[in-house]
């Protein structure tokens, strides 16, 4: 089944999205984005309502949803799925523009998508349950996606995998400069600070019944070069897991405050 998709928005996260899922043949998108010319639409008045789509993806900044949601009511039909990828924004928030008899679903993606590699988490209202393996299906097109029916996670879904890619390659950074001050030229500690980190994920998903711990375990000989890093990684106060979990309740917060 062909499922026709309006993608509204093609910033950083949308293009993405469009990336992944243009080689799907099950998919016929047409994308609506005011600053690109080469989008089907400018302006969302220029679509006519006799033009049905099943499902309308909202790629667009929180900040400007309420007006970009209130332009595409002339598109809502019965069967009409609203997907938000938009931070901080709870389903009520889409509700109160479109009424609970329509299906809305939220979802978090992030950027691997691009390359088919990312991780969404859906959850949706009451009227989009008929609909939620097609948003999966959507979803899954550009890499793994699960449902959950707690809304009130996605705060933190998004702190963890929405914003993760980016604390990712600011590692890839940290690693870089940590090997030019040890003494690395530029080029070669840039290669393996970015291979380490692509190596290193590449083996956890080989090995995806293998935990975390367990792969370092793995590296890590008794008074070697690994566990004297790691006495510095894993230290109590001020440690990576430490600094972490600050990155992601500031990330966390910060969602919860989109929400207003």
């Amino acid at each position: 089944m062909t499922i026709r998709l309006l993608l509204v928005g093609c910033g950083k996260m949308g293009g993405a999205l469009l990336k992944g899922w243009s080689t799907n043949s099950t998919l016929t998108i047409s994308v609506l984005e005011p600053h690109d010319t080469q989008a089907d639409y400018q302006n969302a008045a220029d679509i006519p309502p006799a033009l049905i789509f099943d499902m309308i993806v909202l790629a667009v900044k929180p900040q400007v949803l309420l007006d970009v949601v209130t332009s595409l009511k002339h598109l809502a039909t019965p069967t009409t799925v609203f997907l938000s990828i938009a931070a901080g924004k709870p389903i009520s928030f889409f509700e109160n523009i479109l009424g609970t008899a329509q299906p809305i679903i939220r979802t978090m993606p992030n950027t691997p998508a691009l390359v088919g590699a990312g991780i969404s988490i859906l959850c949706g209202n009451t009227a989009s349950q008929p609909y939620r393996q097609t948003a999966l299906n959507v979803m899954q097109a550009v890499g793994q996606a699960e449902w959950i029916d707690d809304e009130t996670l996605m705060d933190a879904v998004t702190a963890l995998s929405g914003s993760g890619p980016a604390y990712v390659f600011h590692l890839i950074e940290a690693m870089t400069a940590a090997g030019i001050t040890a003494g690395l030229p530029t080029p070669l500690a840039t290669s393996l600070a970015r291979q380490t980190v692509i190596g290193a994920a590449a083996l956890a998903a080989h090995d995806k019944d293998t935990t975390a711990s367990t792969l370092r375990q793995n590296v890590t000989s008794p008074s070697g070069t690994t566990e004297a890093a790691l006495n510095v990684l894993m230290a109590e106060n001020n440690g990576l897991t430490d600094l972490m979990t600050r990155t992601i309740l500031a990330a966390k917060k910060r969602s919860e405050e989109l929400a207003i």
